[in-house]
């Protein structure tokens, strides 16, 4: 089976599937925490493994950056791949001054400034949510391995570089926890195929406190997460 941007068999992805931005760290993640791996897709350099976690079968694949990015890849998962379960594990920039660089951030839910829910024709604004399953297995993992978390709404936004400087922290006022650039679209996604969805995030900058990690870290260090992701 091959659908416009997975070129893989119709049964070579597990029921879950991790979804890291960047398709490198899909491979970190295939090489140091998967047995029996398999490489099953490259089509337009997006990495996806499957092999095996702890004895049961998992998938992870990169999903590009912005909710378009993994608005496609998702939507292709849910619904011509079967798979049920999506774990974003990415990065994400702290708005809330309680949040700080490395802290894990679980996203409840995903306001935006993307008009990704206009397709729905919905009469309202929709709330965009993680599944609750997921999140209080990921929940109960971070407490049990002491890892500093906080859970709450993130702003997956469609702009890296914007122009307002001031936007921040007018969603900081709103108690939006972090910012990032996929989960709203996911959690949509998601919900219109009648699957499973959560955002697991780790802070790789404070941009109202001009602090970073570098692009390394970022891709071979935030393991946290990972294995937060895995272990659910």
């Amino acid at each position: 089976m091959s659908t416009p941007h997975i070129s893989a068999d119709k049964n070579a992805f597990a029921k879950t599937v991790l979804m890291p931005g960047d398709p490198l760290r899909a491979k970190f993640i295939a090489d140091n925490y998967l047995k029996n791996v398999k490489e099953i897709t490259s089509l337009r350099n997006m990495l996806g493994f499957t092999g095996e976690y702890n004895g049961k079968e998992v998938s992870v694949m990169g999903s590009g950056m912005g909710m378009p990015s993994i608005g496609i890849y998702s939507y292709e998962l849910f619904n011509f791949y079967g798979v049920e379960n999506i774990i974003r594990i990415g990065s994400a920039g702290a708005i809330a001054d309680k949040v700080n660089l490395r802290d894990i951030v679980f996203g409840m839910s995903a306001s935006t400034d993307s008009d990704y829910a206009s397709q729905y024709n919905l009469p309202g604004k929709i709330s965009s949510c993680c599944d609750f399953s997921l999140l209080k297995k990921g929940v109960e993992i971070a407490e049990k391995k002491n890892i500093n978390y906080h859970v709450g709404n993130i702003l997956s936004s469609d702009r890296f570089y914007g122009d307002d400087e001031t936007s921040l922290l007018r969603w900081q006022k709103m108690n939006v926890l972090a910012v990032e650039m996929e989960a709203a679209a996911l959690y949509m996604n998601a919900a219109r195929a009648g699957k499973k969805a959560l955002a697991i995030l780790t802070v790789s900058d404070c941009p109202l406190r001009n602090e970073s990690t570098s692009a390394e870290e970022r891709q071979n260090t935030f393991t946290q997460m990972m294995e937060i992701a895995l272990e659910i």
